[in-house]
């Protein structure tokens, strides 16, 4: 299997920055593949926990070198709960690369761990009689500091249910659990990394240099 690496979120950085300067993306350091996969934005500020700016990504495999790439700007620019990333934001920006594997059908909601899994949630809304689905992947319970079923009352929230929620409720849960592999970089590290391998730091227009 495929793991998340360094230079898949380097490719995301470069994505972004390209956007900014009306650029071409420079060709991404790592082979093509099929995988399921997210991207994240944090923004890190005055030694803050990093606070979430964007997160979007396919449940279904895609080719991972156009999916980083559209995936990088649809959570920077168009994740609905936030507004747009700006240039300004770059030096204070987080981004993790997720790839994700491993699934499998649970047992009932209560079938999966804390810090190993990540989980999809599919149901229909007792009060309206739709679908519902929603997903968290398998750092987001463990850094919230969730229980279980903490973690499934919030996904059921984030998928758009507002009733009341229950056993009964949470019964009518089909979840899916997955594993995935992840990696981390901070603006300045990738700036680094940039400057090392190309010889010469990126820089976006009107952005001063940090």
């Amino acid at each position: 299997m495929v793991s998340a690496n360094r230079e898949m979120v380097v490719y995301c950085f470069d994505t972004l920055v390209a956007h900014y300067n009306g650029e071409e993306v420079p060709p991404p350091a790592f082979d093509e593949g099929q995988h399921p996969l997210f991207v994240t934005w944090k923004k890190v500020v005055n030694g803050y926990e990093p606070r979430l700016r964007g997160c979007i990504g396919t449940l279904a495999p895609r080719g991972i070198v156009n999916g980083f790439k559209d995936y990088a700007l649809t959570s920077a620019l168009r994740d609905h709960r936030f507004p747009p990333i700006q240039a300004k934001e770059l030096p204070l920006l987080q981004c993790t690369v997720s790839i994700l594997a491993n699934y499998e059908n649970a047992t009932n909601y209560l079938d999966w761990e804390v810090g190993k899994h990540g989980i999809i949630i599919e149901f229909t809304d007792p009060d309206y009689n739709t679908k519902r689905s929603a997903t968290y992947l398998p750092e987001v319970a463990a850094q919230e500091g969730w229980t279980v079923i903490e973690a499934i009352d919030s996904l059921m929230k984030k998928a758009g249910y507002n009733g009341a929620i229950n056993d009964s409720v949470r019964n009518r849960i089909r979840l899916t659990r997955y594993q995935s592999t992840l990696f981390t970089m901070h603006y300045s590290d990738y700036v680094n990394y940039v400057k090392t391998t190309r010889g010469v730091a990126p820089s976006v227009v009107g952005l001063k240099a940090h």
